[in-house]
């Protein structure tokens, strides 16, 4: 569905800042798709721009995330109006609402992720969902929310039901659809998404073995949610990411 032409002006963001934005957002996008989180034209990430009015960074609608670069990404309000004269040509409307509903909920998160990996779609449709069977799992005890499937991501019930069902954690399995990631920055965002389908993936596999599965008497809980949490990995990613193609930055 086409974005409509009508933008909203706002005080501009410091530009150096907006800059600065728009790099580590489209870097989350191109590390999705090396790290194959990606789905084609599907799914999103998007980035809270500090100001008097919320507004934030999106992908426009068609692009593979490979595509992706600082410069197409757009600034768009809560519902999906260009802000300062960004030129959009299309825009995922249930990308649109699933982001806006979390950034309008949580002032406490900048960065929302959100992908339809396989292992963490398989964890979500078992009724008992998320299981500590990982370290990687165990880093999210207690953190995370569940989203059962139901009307689509246009329709403003829907709106309610994800900012409900979030609540105050930070990240949210959706049941037959796929998960959330939230952070105060791109990389806390993106290493939870990492980690996170990590445990699902051990999850799938010990499960599909068809033996007892063995839960631990303890769990030591590292919090992968934490705020701060992704920050050593997260520049080791971009250093990365600029080693191999830098063109993200353009």
């Amino acid at each position: 569905m086409a974005a409509t032409s009508t933008r909203t002006d706002q005080p501009n963001a410091d530009p150096d800042m907006e800059r600065e934005l728009r790099v580590q957002l489209a870097a989350a996008y191109r590390l999705a798709e090396k790290f194959g989180m990606s789905e084609l034209t599907a799914t999103h990430i998007s980035l809270r721009v500090p100001g008097p009015t919320p507004t934030f960074l999106f992908n426009q609608n068609g692009l593979l995330f490979d595509e992706i670069t600082a410069s197409n990404l757009v600034r768009i309000d809560l519902y999906g109006t260009p802000v300062n004269g960004d030129k959009v040509v299309s825009l995922n409307r249930a990308g649109v609402n699933i982001h806006g509903a979390i950034l309008e909920a949580r002032p406490d998160v900048n960065c929302v992720l959100h992908t339809h990996n396989v292992y963490s779609i398989a964890v979500a449709s078992t009724e008992a969902g998320l299981l500590p069977l990982s370290q990687s799992a165990m880093r999210f005890t207690g953190q995370v929310a569940y989203h059962d499937y139901g009307r689509a991501a246009t329709d403003q019930t829907e709106r309610s039901r994800l900012q409900e069902d979030l609540g105050d954690k930070w990240v949210m399995l959706l049941r037959n659809h796929g998960i959330l990631t939230t952070g105060k920055t791109v990389g806390d965002a993106f290493i939870s998404a990492f980690h996170l389908e990590k445990a699902c993936q051990a999850q799938a596999f010990a499960q599909a073995m068809g033996q007892p599965l063995v839960l631990p008497v303890e769990q030591t809980a590292a919090d992968a949610t934490a705020p701060g949490r992704g920050g050593a990995a997260w520049q080791a990613l971009l250093r990365r990411l600029d080693r191999e193609d830098p063109s993200y930055r353009d």
